[in-house]
């Protein structure tokens, strides 16, 4: 088979499959992300039961993420240079970057600083907003909401809605189960 021979197979599956994405449920993917499933994927990478994680996500490291939960498409768990844990019923959501590392003072000193490293845990039921980016050595407590495009750089108390950058506290949540809310303080 040639070069440009593959090139047309693939370029076949890609729209058969993506013919069969809308027709079955609505939506257009990447190839990468309409090809293979998430919830293979995330078994393969021994996440909790029904977790998923899109193809296009990248991981790095040490990450476990708990049962339930989804990581969503271009998003990156950095576990490389300490371990990433995400809990149980957590929706990361698109372009989400989570970093076990940084290399701001290093650059700025022209490698006279160390990188800065450290642990990056991530509590059960929480919602990280797309485009959002944890830094290394945060926990976001339980129940707890990261706002979109959010740089969050310090501890999330449980049950607490953050936003901005850096993210500062503007909100809380109250109640279990169906009677979960979200109450805004802004």
């Amino acid at each position: 088979m040639t070069p440009d021979e593959l090139a047309d197979l693939l370029r076949q599956l890609y729209v058969e499959r993506d013919e069969y994405l809308r027709k079955e449920y609505a939506r257009s993917l990447s190839f990468q992300d309409g090809l293979f499933e998430r919830w293979d994927r995330a078994k393969r990478l021994g996440f909790g039961e029904n977790a998923s994680i899109y193809n296009s996500a990248q991981v790095f490291g040490e990450v476990s993420v708990g049962a339930h939960s989804f990581v969503g498409a271009f998003c990156i768990l950095d576990g490389g240079y300490a371990k990433v844990s995400i809990g149980d019923y957590v929706s990361i959501s698109a372009g989400v970057h989570i970093y076990s590392h940084d290399t701001v003072l290093w650059s700025l000193s022209g490698g006279q600083a160390k990188m800065r490293t450290g642990p990056v845990a991530i509590g059960d039921r929480c919602y990280i907003g797309s485009q959002a980016v944890i830094a290394c050595g945060v926990t976001v407590g339980p129940q707890s909401v990261v706002a979109s495009n959010s740089f969050v750089n310090s501890d999330v108390a449980p049950e607490t809605v953050v936003g901005g950058t850096p993210a500062k506290p503007i909100g809380r949540v109250e109640g279990t189960g169906d009677a979960v809310r979200v109450i805004m303080s802004v």
